[in-house]
């Protein structure tokens, strides 16, 4: 629960500290106004009679506050207190009212001193008492603090072969850091092989570091995970890598570790999250955050048609006066390249399909987001409401799953089918896996590894999908091997998902 305290307390500061004093949490307020203790007594606000300026007095009523607001009128004092804070409550968030007529030098002191000085011109009580209380300006506060504590340059890592809510995701925090002095560089593992993803990189001049595979990320002073959440799984970083803030979509698999996290599975995309903390930190926005922001919740959401939320629209509103839809478009309208072709002509080719869900194996995948498109691409065909397409790259078969008004979670099949030979994850429409052909089994003399990687990842596939609707009580027959009716189509449920893994 946050715990507030509020040295002096104004005309302003009395509408503030009402405001505050309706939220959760623990509020108390120091001022020597007699008359403005009595009355906030009266409105059951824990008011104390005594000197602000005081350190004495402040340290004995107050301990370890999450936030500290100086709400007096005169500058002089706020400049006072504004340094006892800093001093007595370096841990803490710190706000500070400017004051009535506070002149330049008085507003530079109390700037010094504080993390956000409000001043008097255009300050709302309903504004900054949403700042001070609510529960996304807490997180903000604390994110604002971590960074801060990076001292030095700070690694943004985005998870492997990133695609454009990770990029968008990266590009936002950084200009976050950015804007309390911290420098950041863009860091990923593997391949930006989608040529959207390219395009949008390209187009938008956006300055990335590809990591080698062996590279790790020790120059730096700091390590922050974008949509994705732990060291070593779906990046290539050590996994005692140790981390400072993790903001992502997604929900784990297990415990995050890091002094900031920000796991929110409720919304479509992680920029989504990264817009609230621009508005929060107060930044302009500018054209390449905006347009890239924008089109990472278009992308993780399909265009608002899956898993989307009330605020994934309402960060899309406050995205769209500032993005340049002229790139949008031509990040949409990018050339294909042969190869994308050719994965989604070989997973035409080899489809296998049991009732209304397809699996597909293309041999070598030469691009692994191409697997994705293929995967989009065949979920288009008739009678068609979930596809697999899967294939080799490195000594790895990777797949990429998508689905459109089904019962099926593709993330929970995924990993109930791979989970034991390999990694797997996602959501109910997007998800994917990673399993080592080394445990795939040994090729016989009289087989193809293309044979034994298709029976292996292709049965325990489909086997898994007949457990899961069996389970949820869905007419499969096991005698036949088929469903005794088909599932409802994408034209009568709405159509869910999330990103690839």
């Amino acid at each position: 629960m946050v715990s507030r305290l509020v040295l002096g307390c104004g005309a302003v500061g009395q509408r503030l500290v009402e405001k505050v004093a309706l939220r959760e949490g623990d509020l108390d307020v120091i001022c020597g106004d007699s008359d403005r203790v009595e009355t906030l007594r009266n409105e059951s606000v824990r008011a104390q009679g005594a000197d602000p300026t005081d350190p004495a007095v402040v340290e004995e009523i107050a301990s370890a506050p999450d936030v500290v607001l100086i709400a007096g009128d005169d500058p002089e004092h706020n400049v006072r207190m504004a340094q006892l804070a800093e001093v007595a409550f370096p841990d803490a968030f710190r706000m500070a009212y400017a004051g009535v007529d506070a002149t330049d030098a008085q507003r530079a002191k109390i700037s010094e001193a504080v993390d956000s000085l409000v001043d008097p011109g255009g300050v709302m009580a309903e504004y900054v008492a949403n700042l001070v209380a609510s529960e996304a300006g807490t997180q903000s506060r604390r994110l604002r603090r971590t960074l801060r504590r990076v001292g030095g340059r700070l690694a943004i890592v985005t998870h492997d072969n990133p695609d454009p809510d990770a990029i968008a995701s990266a590009v936002a925090l950084s200009r976050l850091a950015a804007s309390i002095g911290v420098e950041s560089t863009l860091c990923y593992y593997g391949e930006i092989s989608h040529q959207e993803n390219r395009a949008l990189v390209n187009l938008l001049d956006l300055d990335l570091r590809q990591l080698a595979p062996d590279e790790g990320v020790s120059e730096f002073d700091g390590v922050a995970l974008v949509d994705h959440s732990r060291p070593g799984v779906n990046d290539q970083l050590p996994e005692d890598t140790e981390v400072d803030v993790v903001i992502d979509h997604h929900p784990p698999r297990a415990p995050v570790e890091a002094k900031f996290v920000d796991l929110r599975s409720d919304v479509g995309a992680t920029s989504t999250l990264l817009t609230g903390y621009l508005n929060q930190f107060g930044l302009e926005l500018d054209t390449t955050v905006a347009t890239a922001l924008l089109y990472g919740i278009r992308v993780d959401t399909a265009d608002f048609s899956r898993e989307v939320s009330a605020a994934d629209f309402q960060a899309a509103a406050t995205l769209l006066p500032h993005a340049d839809a002229g790139i949008l478009e031509r990040v949409e309208m990018p050339s294909i390249s042969q190869d994308t072709f050719n994965t989604i002509a070989q997973a035409i080719r080899h489809q296998v399909i049991e009732d209304d869900v397809l699996c597909s194996y293309v041999g070598d995948a030469v691009e692994r987001d191409a697997l994705a498109q293929a995967a989009d691409k065949l979920l288009e065909m008739e009678g068609i409401n979930a596809t697999v397409v899967y294939g080799l790259s490195d000594g790895v078969v990777y797949l990429s799953a998508r689905s459109r008004g089904t019962d099926l979670d593709l993330g929970e099949t995924l990993r109930s089918a791979y989970d034991q030979i390999g990694s797997a994850g996602g959501h109910a429409d997007m998800a994917g896996a990673q399993i080592p052909l080394g445990v795939i089994g040994e090729v016989e003399d009289d087989e193809r590894l293309e044979d034994v990687i298709r029976n292996v990842v292709t049965d325990r596939f489909f086997d898994a999908v007949r457990e899961r609707r069996v389970d949820r009580g869905s007419p499969f027959s096991a005698e036949s091997g088929q469903f005794e009716f088909p599932f409802v189509s994408a034209d009568s449920e709405e159509e869910m998902g999330d990103h690839d893994v």
